[in-house]
């Protein structure tokens, strides 16, 4: 008894991936870094991934499309997790506490339609769900690297204030979607405190393994305080 009235005060956060792979999937680096950082804080981390088929394969090799090949972002996010993953609409059998999503393209081309059609992108709808179900609960929520356009676009009626680094283009971007931007440098975080939402640019800038690891570790803390 003693146990599980311990374990019941372990925070519960989930982490939804977009694939493996930054070109058309999860950035590995921002998803280990979460994963470590959350593990580090104490709390306990759910990896989600919708099961869905990817938009295109890329070979990391030669950043060139493989043509003919397809592969499934459920499957493939699972190479990450060490296959302990939940499919995204089983996503409320975790009961979590928060949810974060990485960055890399897979949020781009995946989760959403952000890489094609900038700030009239669509979001896919249990990835919209999710978003809206943390937000209304008064969840925490957070958004790295090219993530918070996905929240600036499910979210955006809130006036929420996101950073994504200080690239021009994504900033307007985020500000065309209804959000503020916040220049921000990768080693630190934005909080949009009144809305639970926290973000950090990661690899939206130019930086080393280091610098990203400084932010997310920023992130997941903050995002836990706000718990």
């Amino acid at each position: 008894m003693t146990r599980e009235i311990i374990n019941s005060k372990i925070k519960r956060v989930g982490v939804l991936l977009s694939g493996c792979g930054f070109l058309d999937g999860s950035e590995i680096h921002e998803a280990v870094l979460t994963l470590l950082a959350l593990d580090k804080a104490g709390a306990r981390a759910f990896c989600l991934a919708p099961d869905m088929e990817q938009h295109h394969v890329v070979n990391h090799y030669t950043g060139k499309e493989m043509q003919g090949e397809s592969r499934n972002v459920l499957v493939e996010s699972a190479r990450i997790a060490r296959g302990a993953i939940t499919d995204l609409r089983e996503i409320d059998t975790l009961v979590l506490d928060a949810l974060i999503l990485p960055g890399g393209y897979g949020a781009a081309k995946n989760l959403s339609t952000y890489a094609f059609k900038g700030a009239s992108c669509d979001i896919h709808a249990d990835v919209a769900a999710a978003i809206h179900s943390f937000y209304t609960a008064g969840k925490p929520l957070g958004f790295i690297c090219i993530a918070p356009t996905i929240a600036a676009k499910v979210l955006g009626k809130e006036h929420l204030e996101l950073t994504i680094g200080n690239d021009p283009e994504s900033a307007a971007n985020i500000e065309a979607m209804g959000a503020r931007h916040v220049n921000c440098p990768v080693w630190n975080t934005h909080i949009s405190k009144e809305r639970k939402v926290v973000s950090t640019p990661a690899y939206m800038m130019e930086t080393s393994i280091g610098e990203v690891a400084k932010g997310i570790e920023k992130l997941v803390g903050e995002l836990l305080s706000l718990l």
